[in-house]
């Protein structure tokens, strides 16, 4: 059939020119007729607008392959003659009308339709158009299920009311969270409570929260350690949300030389949500505004003496934008720290940053799940070799931040890796198929990333260099009780604070015992002061260390502080200036300062003079004390024998000579004698090649006695 040009003319009637269709005389349709086509028509349009085609009694209708029902449909209302005086649009009747006057078309975004409605011609375009199962499309099919959004501009003279359905509900771009397909691990009941606390009342339509009379949350606080998660789980929440995108800002960028600079960099962080807020009201999207390190342009007000007041101004000009005389309702505010205790009170109170979620270290189950994360890709991959595993790892690394968990996947990877390269031909090609990233390059990979927060299992275990062997009946006793402590704080609800000192004689095994209950205990947060890390530091920042270690521990739900030789601590001395007062007031009064709501904490300390502890009242601080014995000649036997360095008919002898002596100067004794000067040396000793000479072994013994 050759080409044929339709002549635009004039509508029948009125009515029709607001229906949204083209019509056509069925005469002139005629002419398009194909023989055998029982009266189906083609009509070719143009890709922005998608019309139905209709005249009685032949109608027939355009539609793009594929074409679903629309689920959700934005469109912007502006009136057909500009100046039109000021009207009151009521969203549900006139989302009602749309969807009975365009049911069954298909409506394309960029698309333009006059329409009347009550007395007034109005256009509408189409903003947005998503369909069931995808965020969004071209275009789509008007139902009766469709939710139709309403939007307009400041200058249109057209004010929405009673906007309830839509909107609120599709705050998030998705209808189920996977939190581990975002990249977060470990912190879901974190974010169970942000989700409960900050976006519940904004799912809900406007007229439900109005009903209920509640404002939503306008700001939160996510603070903790470095490296738990914080900036990920606010870069996240920001990408889950509908409307804007995030505003990212840095705390420092903030700040200006100029004087009125940095308050204006402020304002203007929220000058989009302001003019989103007058034109749209209550159906303005939601702008969401992340500071990352506020502590370091929040802090306290009067607390910086850097003579501008700059500070203070910043703090006074984010409380008048959320929560001023003309507050605004569409912001989040989303702050990051981990110092919550630099902070202006002002900030952390109801109506301002009121939602504050603890970001702590991630437990085991979290720690897997970190690692799954990090694996997932090269696991897919056939990069990961069968013999790790990460539940193991999960166990081995209590004390790891997300971020110390990333850096040891990317450590064992550079091993693995590096077995491929060859140092003397870079340019030798890679057999991509051979990379194995196996469980050695991850425990080496642990041994080169060391968590900042709490103490590594490296750090525990050089406390006990020779390991733990049996030592007897008192030995024992010790230990199950200080780990049935442990266990205490960790499910009793009376006791969110239990200390215990361990008092002997040096060398007697406290530490090692100490380290061992750390270890044993799976806590997140054990941490170790000793007067070894403090050397050269004065008294006042001894103290403020030994204040921080108490602060850090508030921050984890289960935390021990082993307190290692307290009177080195305290700077004792048998003679002249006793001890240092003012570490002894800070430890008197954090051995008795109650953890956080929610937090537990085990206190274990060591000590070689008890009466010097007693006299300052520092006995009486603790809850508990053991005494931890020398070693009686039968506890020495079985050390001997788990050794196994004598001959067996030596063993009595050289137990009897080593009665009542510490478990520590023991080893010492065993290590001389097995350097001697006779035979393979130590090394022979201990493969069980040679056993010690009894005689050479009271020499050595005499010597540690005489010296």
């Amino acid at each position: 059939m050759g080409s044929r040009s339709m002549i635009v003319v004039s509508t029948p009637g009125k009515d029709l020119v607001y229906s949204n269709l083209a019509y056509c005389s069925a005469s002139d349709l005629r002419q398009f007729a194909v023989a055998g086509s029982q009266s189906r028509f083609l009509a070719l349009v143009g890709d922005v607008f998608v019309l139905s085609l209709s005249y009685p009694p032949i109608h027939f209708a355009f539609s793009p392959p594929e074409i679903f029902d629309l689920a959700l449909l934005t469109l912007e209302l502006e009136f057909v003659k500009k100046g039109t005086k000021e009207e009151h649009v009521d969203a549900v009747l006139l989302a009602q009308q749309i969807r009975k006057r365009y049911s069954n078309q298909v409506m394309t975004t960029g698309q333009r339709v006059t329409f009347e409605y009550h007395g007034n011609n109005y256009i509408f375009t189409v903003n947005g158009a998503s369909v069931e199962g995808e965020d969004k499309s071209e275009r789509g099919m008007i139902t009766d299920d469709t939710y139709i959004v309403f939007e307009t501009q400041s200058s249109s003279g057209i004010k929405i009311a009673n906007q309830r359905e839509g909107a609120s509900s599709n705050i998030f771009k998705h209808k189920e969270f996977n939190l581990q397909s975002l990249g977060i691990g470990g912190l879901s009941a974190e974010f169970a409570d942000i989700f409960r606390r900050a976006f519940a009342s904004r799912v809900f339509p406007p007229h439900v929260t109005s009903k209920l009379g509640i404002k939503h949350v306008k700001g939160m606080l996510l603070y903790g350690p470095p490296g738990t998660g914080k900036t990920l789980m606010a870069r996240q929440i920001g990408k889950m949300l509908n409307g804007k995108d995030p505003k990212i800002v840095n705390g420092p960028e903030v700040l200006s030389k100029f004087v009125g600079e940095t308050e204006k960099n402020v304002r203007d962080l929220f000058a989009d949500a302001e003019q989103d807020q007058r034109s749209k009201g209550d159906q303005s999207e939601l702008h969401v505004i992340i500071f990352d390190e506020i502590d370091a342009i929040c802090k306290s007000r009067g607390s910086t003496r850097d003579g501008t007041g700059v500070h203070d101004s910043i703090v006074n000009q984010l409380l008048t934008k959320i929560d001023g005389v003309e507050s605004l309702n569409n912001v989040l505010l989303i702050g990051m720290t981990n110092r919550k205790d630099l902070l202006d009170e002002a900030l952390l109170r109801p109506g301002r940053l009121e939602v504050q979620v603890e970001i702590s270290l991630p437990d085991e189950n979290g720690r897997l799940q970190i690692l799954q994360i990090h694996t997932n890709k090269m696991k897919e991959s056939s990069f990961l070799a069968p013999d790790v595993n990460l539940q193991e790892l999960a166990a081995r690394t209590k004390n790891y931040s997300g971020a110390e968990l990333e850096g040891v996947v990317k450590s064992a990877v550079s091993y693995a890796l590096n077995r491929q390269l060859n140092l003397e031909d870079l340019t030798k090609p890679v057999d991509e198929d051979n990379i194995k990233v196996t469980m050695e390059d991850f425990l080496n990979a642990l041994h080169e990333i060391i968590p900042a927060f709490g103490a590594s299992t490296d750090d525990l275990e050089r406390c006990r260099l020779n390991g733990i062997v049996e030592c007897g009946g008192r030995h024992e006793h010790i230990f199950k009780r200080t780990m049935l402590l442990a266990e205490q704080v960790k499910v009793s609800r009376g006791s969110p604070l239990v200390t215990c000192l361990l008092e002997g004689p040096s060398g007697s095994g406290k530490t090692a015992m100490s380290a061992t209950v750390g270890i044993g205990s799976d806590f997140p947060y054990v941490k170790i002061v000793s007067a070894e890390t403090m050397i050269g530091l004065s008294e006042s920042t001894k103290c403020a260390q030994i204040v921080k270690v108490f602060e850090d521990a508030y921050r984890s739900p289960l935390s021990i502080i082993i307190l290692d030789d307290i009177e080195r601590l305290l700077e004792y001395v048998a003679i002249g200036p006793r001890f240092s007062n003012l570490i002894s007031q800070t430890l008197l009064v954090l051995l008795k300062r109650l953890p956080p709501k929610g937090k537990k904490i085990l206190v274990i300390g060591t000590t070689s003079e008890l009466n010097f502890l007693d006299s300052v009242g520092l006995q009486d601080a603790f809850s508990v004390t053991y005494n931890v014995p020398t070693l009686k000649t039968e506890d020495a036997k079985k050390v001997l024998e788990q050794l196994n360095v004598f001959a067996e008919e030596d063993i009595d002898s050289a137990a009897e000579a080593l009665n009542d002596m510490p478990i520590k100067k023991i080893y010492m004794v065993i290590e001389m004698a097995a350097q001697g000067e006779e035979g393979g040396g130590a090394e022979a000793i201990y493969s069980g090649k040679e056993k010690i000479k009894l005689m050479h072994f009271y020499d050595c013994l005499q010597d540690v006695i005489r010296y």
